[in-house]
């Protein structure tokens, strides 16, 4: 079986890393699969780009920054990416995808695949695969909708937008994805039951097959190391209490939450019986050019961590990760931080609940309360039973989201899909 999966980037942001994380797991489970991309920073194994002359590169810089920047003109300033898709290129005529029995689409925005693009795949009649890493397949735009439910209908009156009416450019992205896709026989592919109830609304997708499959993880990368040693490995003396979150750009990231973790880890610190001189915060992600926010706790700077070797270390040193998140599909952290054994706080949200049990491996805090945030990480705290909720961290990975089983999820549509499609 021999599968091409697409998507805008390699490696980049959780989509990309999914996909790459997928590709591997069905090779490793006897699958031809590889990985295309729109656009490569850096050559290497793990993928082949479309744009290989200078030209073809030139030309997906300028649909890339043009789609980002004109995108960006267009909407208020919130913090809530959005798409206006005006920029693309057809890719149906090559050869690699006349060869693949199975074409896997993954995140095609930033001036990959506009809908139109996406249409003429129909000339190849091959079955076609979609997983939705966000939203913005099946909305006039955006990727993130929060309470938004415009997309119920045609979109229009976006509030994101600054110039917003019936008419506006949700509802022109609307009315042209509707075009791409009428005619374009593709399957469903959702991470979590969230984005899979999401899609049963959507005005655009509500009668496609959706298949609920979760992303995977590298599970003997993304494993539990010793938690004394790997403090000591970050010059954290072993009996402290060390919390660990990402960095967000901005506290005014809505999409993040960063706002509800600083509220939370200040109202942690001012509980009865918490010691603020025991606990340590660790903070990954890049922080350059950022909005740096006050934090209670003595905090260190991991920085961007490109080795996933030394990522699994330093989940593994944590007692906790926090996720303030709003909005999430399924998380990449989330998934890492379980499988690192490290249990997981988190507001119950999109497909967060998908992974995190709670008080069984992590915390579900109430939506969009800092209180309840700062009372998951008082519980893990105070917890004796620790041992066993980090063990039920690694088993929920191990049980429901490693390499074989969602590669062999994923196999069984396949082969369905190869088998209904006419030859």
């Amino acid at each position: 079986m021999k599968v091409i999966h697409l998507n805008t980037y390699e490696g980049n942001g959780g989509a990309g890393r999914a996909c790459l994380r997928l590709s591997d797991a069905l090779n490793a489970s006897g699958a031809d699969s590889s990985v295309m991309v729109y656009y490569q920073f850096k050559e290497s194994a793990k993928a082949v780009a479309f744009s290989k002359s200078p030209f073809q590169k030139a030309r997906a810089v300028f649909n890339i920054l043009s789609e980002r920047y004109m995108s960006k003109g267009l909407v208020k300033a919130l913090k809530t990416p959005f798409s206006i898709q005006w920029f693309g290129r057809s890719i149906a005529k090559h050869p690699a995808l006349k060869e693949a029995d199975l074409i896997h689409l993954h995140w095609i925005n930033h001036g990959f695949l506009r809908p139109k693009d996406l249409a003429a795949l129909e000339e190849l009649d091959k079955p076609i695969v979609w997983t939705f890493h966000d939203s913005n397949a099946f909305t006039g735009g955006c990727h993130v909708r929060y309470s938004c439910e415009n997309f119920h209908n045609q979109c229009g009156f976006c509030p994101l937008l600054k110039i917003s009416g019936r008419n506006d450019i949700s509802h022109q992205n609307w009315l042209r994805k509707r075009k791409g896709y009428q005619n374009l026989g593709f399957h469903i592919v959702a991470p979590s039951k969230w984005m899979a109830n999401s899609i049963k609304f959507s005005s655009l997708m509500g009668a496609r097959d959706v298949a609920v499959i979760p992303n995977t993880i590298e599970t003997a990368v993304f494993k539990p190391y010793v938690k004394a040693e790997a403090k000591k490995l970050l010059k954290i003396a072993p009996e402290k209490f060390v919390l660990m979150s990402g960095f967000m750009p901005s506290k005014n990231d809505k999409h993040k939450g960063t706002s509800y973790l600083i509220d939370a880890l200040n109202d942690l610190a001012g509980r009865p019986g918490i010691d603020k001189e025991n606990i340590e915060l660790l903070i990954f992600g890049n922080k350059e050019n950022a909005e740096m926010p006050e934090f209670p706790f003595k905090t260190t700077f991991l920085g961007t961590i490109s080795n996933d070797i030394h990522l699994a270390k330093c989940y593994s040193a944590s007692d906790a990760f926090i996720t303030p998140s709003l909005e999430d599909n399924l998380p990449n952290t989330v998934m890492e931080s379980l499988a690192c054994a490290t249990p997981v706080v988190a507001f119950k949200t999109g497909g967060i609940p998908d992974m995190v049990e709670h008080l069984v491996n992590g915390y579900l805090a109430d939506y969009e309360s800092a209180e309840d945030l700062a009372t998951g990480m008082e519980w893990l705290y105070h917890e004796e039973s620790a041992a066993e909720i980090q063990k039920q961290a690694r088993l929920t990975i191990l049980k429901n989201f490693s390499e074989e089983v969602i590669a062999e999820k994923h196999m069984v549509l396949y082969q369905s899909l190869i088998n209904l499609h006419p030859r």
